[in-house]
């Protein structure tokens, strides 16, 4: 609408130039100067009326292809979702070129509503008003709401938002990640998590004579979960101690050694209080059977094997499975491609007070195989169909229980260090989170996170880049050649 106002006032004030150059004053002596000096204060009034209107309809126009004078969408969407008032002061230093840029970015986010208030400081210029707010440091924006105030250094408009949305939260949520039993730790290095294999570093068949190093876990995932204004805790399943009570959400990320059956009983009192599980675990984990029962009865049955996709995969890599279709769940809904480097089938459990929804699958053209090094012998027979990769189920255990909510994903690798922040592994990861702590309706916004520049393909991706440059291209220029040849015989 500002856009269109602006349009209008230029079109209104070229309309009165050419009007200017073109009309012609007649009679002659006071009449002719009456009516010259009409001229005059009626072009002054439309050009003041039209400034006027512009300026109460301001309007941004940005026609770079990165769009990179307008604020990130992420940043844009919370700020005009905001219901309570919210101040933002940002003190950066007018000769840095990215402070001021974040300066004009908050201008434009204090525009699209009225409950932001935005204040630039000058750091040089006004000292004491930066000691007044305890700020030592260019480039910092302190978030004041009616309970909190925090302070976020950065240059980055989506920093600000992430700030904006721990800073409105009335509590901070726990998030418990279970440990004891070989699990990915949340205290690690976050550029670097894999599998080792004898003679090679990778995720793939080659790479599974396995040792998992020490250094490898969910460090990203646990940057993220803080930014989001979430607490992350370490807890154990300890057999005669229920888990702690202030655990909105438990999530046990690829654990290695079976669990006891004691500690399925936890979990069990866990979901029948009304707790939030996530499981995510690997192809080759055994899971006890009394924590199978507890994941049946909860609405989801996890399968052997690890799921083979001949047509939607990864480069030549047919274990690890891109996704592009979800089902209608908050916790898929939206979401682009996300990939998952060696998976089992997780199927959906049939229950009484129990709704279980198979999250997303492989293509039609998969099959399951139980040896990954043998996958090509195995599936010659094996049969092809469509194969769950995760479930989502909400519900009761029983009828005098509270309401559980459960995630379970059959690979855990996609939420690790290497594959986190890529595609929308991280947006999968944080919207299961939000979902099982009840909010997902609440403003999303994936924090960043420092990757190295990177182009991810899919094989039918590769396929028609090979067939477009190898085939097509050359043998275009072929045929015209052959053609160009065949008639100057002629």
């Amino acid at each position: 609408m500002s856009a269109l106002w602006s349009l209008a006032c230029l079109a209104a004030l070229l309309v009165l130039f050419a009007a200017g150059l073109r009309l012609r004053v007649y009679g002659a002596g006071w009449r002719r100067w009456v009516l010259r000096l009409g001229l005059i204060v009626g072009a002054v009034a439309a050009t003041l009326a039209a400034n006027v209107a512009v300026y109460r309809h301001d309007a941004h126009l940005d026609f770079t292809r990165e769009q990179a004078f307008t604020p990130s969408t992420e940043a844009s969407d919370i700020v005009r979702g905001l219901t309570e008032p919210v101040q933002v002061v940002y003190f950066f230093q007018k000769e840095n070129a990215a402070g001021r840029g974040l300066a004009t970015m908050l201008e434009l986010l204090g525009r699209l509503n009225p409950l932001l208030a935005v204040e630039m400081v000058d750091i040089d210029r006004n000292p004491a008003r930066a000691s007044s707010f305890g700020v030592q440091l260019y480039n910092t924006a302190v978030i004041v709401t009616s309970s909190h105030r925090l302070q976020v250094l950065t240059t980055d408009d989506r920093e600000i938002a992430l700030g904006i949305l721990r800073a409105l939260r009335r509590q901070q949520p726990v998030v418990c990640f279970v440990t004891g039993h070989g699990e990915y730790d949340i205290d690690n290095f976050e550029f670097h998590t894999h599998f080792e294999g004898s003679h090679s570093h990778s995720h793939n068949t080659e790479g599974m004579a396995l040792v998992q190093m020490e250094q490898h876990g969910l460090g990203r995932m646990r940057r993220a979960l803080e930014k989001l204004g979430l607490e992350p805790r370490k807890v154990e399943l300890r057999p005669g101690r229920p888990l702690p009570e202030d655990c909105a959400a438990l999530v046990d990320a690829n654990p290695r050694t079976p669990h006891l059956p004691v500690e399925a009983d936890l979990l069990r009192t866990y979901l029948a209080g009304g707790g939030s599980y996530m499981l995510l675990v690997e192809p080759d984990f055994a899971i006890e059977e009394r924590l199978a029962a507890v994941i049946a009865d909860a609405g989801a049955r996890v399968g052997s094997g690890v799921i083979v996709d001949p047509a939607d995969h990864y480069f030549t890599d047919e274990q690890m499975i891109a996704i592009t279709k979800y089902a209608n769940h908050p916790v898929t809904r939206s979401q682009a491609l996300s990939f998952y480097p060696g998976a089992r089938p997780v199927e959906p459990v049939a229950r009484d007070g129990v709704r279980a929804v198979a999250l997303f699958a492989s293509s039609p053209q998969s099959y399951v195989v139980q040896d990954r090094a043998r996958y090509r012998e195995e599936g010659a027979s094996a049969p092809r169909r469509s194969y769950p990769l995760a479930v989502a189920a909400e519900g009761k255990l029983a009828a005098d229980a509270r309401p559980f909510r459960l995630i379970v994903v059959g690979d855990a690798d996609f939420a690790s260090n290497s594959f986190f922040p890529y595609l929308a592994n991280a947006d999968i990861v944080l919207a299961g989170v939000s979902w099982l702590l009840h909010e997902e309706r609440r403003p999303s916004l994936k924090p960043p996170v420092e990757v190295l520049p990177t182009v991810t393909l899919t094989s039918a991706q590769v396929r028609w880049i090979f067939i477009l440059t190898v085939i097509l291209l050359p043998g275009a220029v072929a045929c015209t050649g052959l053609g160009v040849w065949l008639w100057r015989r002629r």
